[in-house]
């Protein structure tokens, strides 16, 4: 869950700060005491709440929502303030709720209990990949080391492809070098999936792979990878990438020409 909190008096917005990391410690919660600088991190990012202060010189409470609202629909909006007058108006806007200062964990925790737009749980991401740069993937232990070189390139290949079941022929002709024999090279990869696969299965996360009889794929769903947010236009990966893509393999040096080509455009 994703909670912004605003409010242009620093000590206030600590406090608040406090109060929702107390009452939803599962969540990511980011303070900004300038308005419009909160307008901009939601106009670029999902938010799931917003706990914005009425009062606030400049941009005030009700015209952020209403920023926030254009590019998150879905936004829940909860109104803190210490006066009691602003309800009605801060209403107009579908707020969730209206807390009165000070606030407390108890009240954060009760307006979280009922908000407007139920917030839809996401998959656990167990596995974080990273392909600008070096290919190299992370669990929550730290980075993976894979035990053969050749089943750590399978898996980038399946990350590259984005969900795309891939034939063993196909993978055989990517990441082995030409053979008269192709009956060896289709053992030589059975070896690679399982040893991938058993590196994958020590870290937990052997889910992530999607296999049938002759096909293999990755599940797009339950990775974190730069490449695949970069397609989705996160600014935040479009920041990372640096002219440089998986730079461990020859087979994925043409797709920085696309990807050049998709940031000048974006």
């Amino acid at each position: 869950m994703n909670i912004i909190a605003v409010d242009d008096e620093y000590l206030t917005l600590i406090d608040l700060e406090f109060a929702i990391k107390e009452a939803a410690p599962e969540a990511s919660v980011l303070s900004f005491e300038s308005p419009t600088a909160a307008a901009k991190f939601g106009s670029e990012n999902h938010i799931d709440v917003a706990y914005l202060d009425v009062n606030m010189p400049g941009l005030n409470g009700i015209e952020l929502a209403k920023k926030l609202k254009e590019t998150n629909p879905q936004i829940n909006i909860i109104f803190s303030t210490g006066y009691e007058e602003y309800a009605k108006e801060a209403f107009s806007v579908q707020a969730s709720d209206y807390l009165t200062k000070p606030i407390t964990a108890e009240a954060v925790k009760n307006s979280l209990n009922h908000l407007r737009t139920p917030i839809e749980e996401v998959p656990h991401i167990k596995l974080r990949v990273q392909c600008f740069g070096n290919f190299d993937v992370f669990t929550a232990n730290g980075i993976l080391y894979f035990g053969r070189q050749k089943a750590k390139e399978l898996l980038a290949y399946l990350i590259h492809k984005g969900g795309t079941s891939c034939t063993i022929k196909e993978i055989c002709a990517v990441i082995f070098e030409k053979s008269e024999n192709p009956a060896s090279l289709e053992r030589q990869l059975q070896t690679q999936i399982s040893a991938m696969m058993k590196t994958l299965k020590e870290a937990g996360v052997e889910d992530v792979i999607v296999k049938n009889r002759n096909n293999i794929s990755i599940d797009v769903d339950k990775v974190d990878c730069d490449y695949y947010r970069f397609l989705g236009n996160d600014p935040a990966a479009k920041n990372l990438y640096m002219g440089e893509y998986m730079t461990n393999y020859e087979w994925a040096e043409f797709k920085t020409e696309y990807l050049d080509s998709a940031l000048d455009k974006g």
